[in-house]
């Protein structure tokens, strides 16, 4: 059977499934669509028993057969095919290292359905803030019956198991398993080590076991089972898992291990439930194992205060510090927030009113001054420290180092740390209050802040925290502010990582930045009228992984089309890199002269165009192409708006600038252009990192590579120099179209296009690309092709290929992406990107795809 795929959009995250009519459940016809579905629905329910805790997976590639008999396979490490959003848990075994996916978001239940991981099994402890296996926080018995024993007779030596934790002060909540018992769950404050836990369920079996031997058995040999009710003490273990609520189940039905109420547990006509029924009772009912993780929580967050306490002595320190032990911080509790020593309690108590979480900016005068910015989630405040402030212009991200939980009570913390202990110094607030909450994922979070009124926001703000790779083995997090207001902010929003050192515009003085821009080099003189960009080698990857970020910088690349941008005045024209005109294509650019500080300027840059997901969209910036109608022009940039990314300076006040070094054009651009609401430019930032953190914030972007720039290098127009490198992240090329094969159900339009590149001093077939256009796509690239109809080939083309094609001069450049090449240099599943109009034949001939 063919296999059928389509991307789909989860939390945020593109995934890719593939044959969900494929039936997974002969018995019941149930699909791995409906597999998807469920995890998709159950979500919101099962994530909160899974997150923080290594999955082991149980899967069935072909289903569980007809008798519930098909062959499956446990997989423990995550693999190499995985997502690289999926978040990972580091196991060191015996003679291995694993790394387990942690089930913490739908996408990655939605990820694990679609490889038809139909069971999902997890161990009763989470990994702790440091990724340490952390102590259980939950206490689980499965109630296996014997031979002959019946679920009914289960559940008569469940109350019996209840009975003695609630004499323990524990609490416990049933789960008919899905399988043929039912597990026992009951929680616990993580005080205890999994050997402890461990002992205490097995004396607990072993006694029930001494009171009723004829029913009971809690021993490991199987010959001992039959006509008992196995009590399985042994999941307790850290190095065992259970099978997580909510999971489905292999068996012969899609049943799952299901949360009940003991009501229900002492009903005759109890029975296993399937996925459908456990829906239609979660959307009734709720969940009835939400007590146990809420339980849980609660411990949880005595826990996740261990290192703030850990830096703190409650007896020498004016800060809240939480006894360990305390179940929840009493700042935090509903009714119980104390006022604020700043006297601003009424403040506090308005915003609180209005409802949401919390959130305080702390000014702090330690041995530097930064501002902490924290938010209340899970019962602490989550906090980042931020070294150069809270960021005030969409163009400029700061750093934020991620630092221990604080409680929430330090909400209200202001005062004067002493001298020799952590964190002496002044801490006052700057502002607080309440936050609407967009997104919370691990490497990402968006908020609205609204604070005092006289609070340092100045008002409503919203923010983006987000993780850019890493820096000495931590993890590196950066804050953004964000606008609505058109490019500067969507641009800022790329989060291209922080401005180089030196070179930020809030480090900057007004005098400093007018007479850079005023003076550049007063010995140069105004560049040739007939520029052109200066171009990039490609680079290898061998070759990105050794680059030094002390030599190089990196920028993101960008998906768009190069442009120079002449500003005179208050007039601006746009040029391609072949010289071109593009200004009156393009007439949103007419008020760039507003963000640069200078009379004249010549600008080096990109023309992109956003799409939906934030990242620039070739494909749609294609709309903009070849128009030269007024009418047609207004209609695409109301369709298509582009933004123009500037990341270099040739001229400036006359002046020459491309023989400073890149460091110096990048500080003196800086001064030069300020981004502004109402006009789409953008300053993307250099990337402060290594190569490869640099190449992984623009995968997590979706953005099309990384360009390295020597520090040293001088701008040399119209020349292509190994100083400017460029690491496309995805296998983006360009060919000439060479003809077209016809299309058996459209003929107005075509089947693939065929295509050529550059060798050896002559045309060469590269192959076809048959998707990536619309219907309507393809009759107008016919249409386009149609004059340029030639007889013969402008390559050699094989026999099997040629026979039906229609052929063209190669005078069009496109773009397609794939995934390499044959040996014979043909594309590999090519799929069609758009034309270059930028572009000429000629550029392939010198090599020039960049």
């Amino acid at each position: 059977m063919a296999r059928r795929e389509q991307t789909v959009e989860v939390g945020g995250r593109r995934i890719r499934v593939s044959n969900l009519e494929k039936v997974l459940y002969p018995s019941t016809g149930t699909t791995k669509g409906d597999v998807i579905g469920y995890y998709s629905a159950i979500a919101p329910t099962m994530l909160p028993h899974c997150r923080d805790r290594p999955a082991t997976r149980k899967r069935w590639p072909d289903g569980v057969g007809d008798d519930g008999r098909g062959d499956f396979f446990f997989q423990k490490d995550i693999g190499d095919s995985a997502p690289d959003w999926v978040r990972t848990g580091r196991i060191q075994h015996k003679d291995h290292v694993n790394h387990y996916p942690l089930v913490d978001d739908e996408a990655t239940l939605v990820w694990l359905a679609q490889l038809a991981a139909l069971e999902i099994h997890v161990p009763q402890w989470r990994f702790d803030a440091s990724g340490e296996p952390g102590n259980p926080d939950r206490l689980v018995f499965d109630l296996d019956p014997g031979e002959g024993v019946t679920l009914r007779e289960c559940a008569q030596v469940a109350f019996l198991v209840r009975d003695i934790l609630r004499d323990m002060g524990l609490p416990s909540i049933p789960v008919t398993s899905g399988s043929k018992g039912i597990h026992l769950y009951a929680a616990l404050d993580g005080s205890q080590t999994s050997d402890q836990a461990s002992a205490v369920a097995r004396e607990l079996a072993r006694s029930l076991e001494a009171d009723h031997p004829d029913d009971i058995t809690s021993s490991m040999k199987r010959a001992l089972r039959p006509g008992h009710v196995f009590i399985d003490w042994s999941q307790n273990n850290a190095s065992k898992t259970t099978v997580a609520p909510y999971s489905l189940r292999g068996r012969i039905a899609p049943t799952v291990a299901a949360p009940r109420s003991w009501r229900e547990l002492a009903s005759p006509h109890l029975q296993q439930l399937e996925f459908r029924e456990v829906l239609q009772r979660v959307a009734k009912r709720g969940d009835p194992l939400a007590e146990l993780t809420e339980l849980s929580a609660a411990h949880a967050v005595s826990d996740r205060l261990s290192l703030y306490r850990s830096k703190r002595d409650a007896a020498r320190t004016p800060e809240p510090v939480p006894p360990a032990g305390a179940p929840r911080d009493a700042g935090s509790a509903p009714g119980n927030r104390a006022g604020s020593r700043s006297g601003n309690a009424d403040a506090d108590a308005e915003g609180e009113r209005r409802g949401g979480p919390v959130f305080v900016i702390q000014r702090h005068e330690a041995r530097r001054l930064h501002f902490d910015f924290r938010l209340e989630h899970d019962g602490v405040l989550v906090s980042w420290a931020l070294p150069k402030g809270v960021p005030t212009d969409p163009a400029v991200n700061h750093l934020a180092v991620p630092t221990e939980d604080h409680p929430m009570s330090y909400r209200h913390f202001e005062g004067v740390i002493p001298k020799g202990e952590y964190g002496a110094g002044n801490v006052e607030i700057w502002d607080a209050g309440t936050y609407e909450l967009e997104k919370w994922r691990d490497d990402e979070v968006i908020v609205r802040l609204t604070g005092r009124p006289d609070g340092g926001l100045g008002g409503s703000r919203r923010y983006a925290l987000f993780r850019a790779g890493e820096a000495d083995g931590k993890p590196r997090w950066m804050i953004h502010l964000m606008s609505d207001d058109a490019a500067a902010a969507r641009a800022g929003a790329l989060r291209g990582g922080e401005r180089v050192r030196g070179a930020g515009r809030a480090n900057r003085r007004p005098a400093a930045r007018d007479r850079a821009a005023a003076d550049p080099d007063p010995g140069a003189s105004a560049p040739d009228p007939d520029l052109r960009p200066m171009l990039s080698e490609r680079g290898s990857p061998a070759e990105f992984e050794r680059l030094d970020e002390q030599e190089w910088a990196f920028e993101m690349k960008w998906d768009g089309i190069r442009a120079l941008a002449f500003v005179d005045g208050e007039r601006c024209a746009l040029r391609s890199r072949s010289g071109g005109d593009l200004t009156a294509a393009y007439p949103e650019f007419a008020a760039l002269p507003a963000v640069v500080n200078g009379d004249r300027a010549v600008l080096d840059g990109e023309i992109i165009a956003f799409g939906t997901n934030g990242a620039p969209s070739f494909s749609r910036l294609q709309r903009r192409f070849g128009l030269t109608d007024r009418a047609e022009v207004e209609r695409a940039r109301r369709e298509a708006p582009a933004s123009y990314l500037v990341f270099d300076v040739l001229s400036v006040n006359g002046r020459d600038c491309r023989s400073l070094p890149y460091r110096q054009r990048r500080e003196l651009l800086d001064a030069l252009v300020e981004p502004m609401p109402g006009v789409p430019a953008a300053l993307p930032e250099v990337f402060a990192g290594s190569a490869r953190d640099a190449a992984a914030a623009s995968l997590r972007l979706h953005l099309e590579g990384v360009m390295a720039k020597r520090w040293t290098s001088r701008y040399r127009s119209g020349v292509r120099s190994s100083d400017w490198r460029k690491f496309p992240l995805i296998l983006a090329e360009e060919a000439v179209v060479i003809g077209w094969r016809d299309s058996p159900s459209d003929s107005q339009g075509f089947a693939s296009l065929l295509l050529a590149d550059w060798q050896d001093g002559a045309w060469r077939y590269a192959g076809r690309v048959g998707t990536g256009f619309s219907s309507a796509e393809r009759r107008t690239i016919r249409t386009r092709l149609a004059p340029l109809e030639h007889a013969e080939p402008a390559a050699e083309v094989p026999a099997e290929i040629s026979r039906d094609a229609h052929w063209v001069r190669p005078e069009l450049v496109g773009e397609v992406v794939s995934k390499g090449r044959t040996a014979g240099g043909s594309f590999r599943q090519a799929v069609w990107r758009g034309w270059r109009p930028d572009k000429r034949p000629a550029d392939l001939m010198t090599g020039a795809r960049g």
